[in-house]
């Protein structure tokens, strides 16, 4: 099964998601730039979930292009990512309009962690598929930015309900762990086509 239409549908979905992020900011009443303070926890929300799918994007994409055998399994792990996904930009706006009130913060990283476990079954689910001597597992090794994130958000969550403000700088702090470029799938990609070579010759 190729893979072609899962990749495609998914940059879509994302797409339509950031569209919808950046739809959901309202102007000002106000024609000054004093009418944009009110608007800064709105934005500093946004830019925090573009962030986000953004670096889910660039991820999913790594992944798939290493990626060569797609089953049902594989579809349905994608469609759960993005069911997660999905739900970011409803979260974003209600964190943003609420000015990082308590609970708000704490589901949007209950959203955050739950779309971070999917992209984890994904993977998983593609390993399976692929078995053990796939690029994609030669990449993945031990996965340790996945456990430290994973970390941040299982303290920042509870601590959403008590401190908000120091909940979304945990948030940030996890999100630009990912923001760093992870070259293990590049590296890997190039230790095999520099195999490809010498064996050629």
């Amino acid at each position: 099964m190729g893979k072609g239409r899962i990749e495609a549908f998914s940059d879509g979905v994302l797409a339509i998601i950031i569209t919808i992020m950046v739809l959901e900011m309202k102007t000002p009443p106000d024609a000054t730039l004093g009418g944009l303070r009110p608007l800064l926890p709105v934005f500093s929300s946004y830019v925090l979930s573009f962030l986000a799918v953004g670096i889910y994007w660039s991820n999913h994409h790594h992944m798939l292009y290493v990626t060569r055998r797609i089953n049902g399994g594989v579809m349905w792990a994608n469609l759960h990512l993005l069911f997660w996904l999905s739900l970011v930009p409803f979260v974003t706006r209600w964190m943003g309009d609420s000015h990082f009130a308590p609970v708000p913060t704490m589901l949007y990283g209950v959203i955050l962690l739950l779309a971070g476990l999917a992209y984890w079954l994904l993977e998983h689910a593609i390993l399976k598929a692929e078995g053990e001597g796939s690029t994609l597992a030669a990449a993945v090794g031990s996965d340790r930015k996945t456990k430290v994130s994973v970390l941040v958000f299982a303290v920042a969550i509870p601590l959403a309900l008590l401190h908000p403000w120091i909940a979304g700088i945990l948030y940030a702090c996890a999100i630009l762990l990912w923001l760093v470029p992870d070259r293990r799938i590049e590296r890997e990609v190039s230790r095999a086509a520099r195999e490809v070579g010498t064996a050629e010759e």
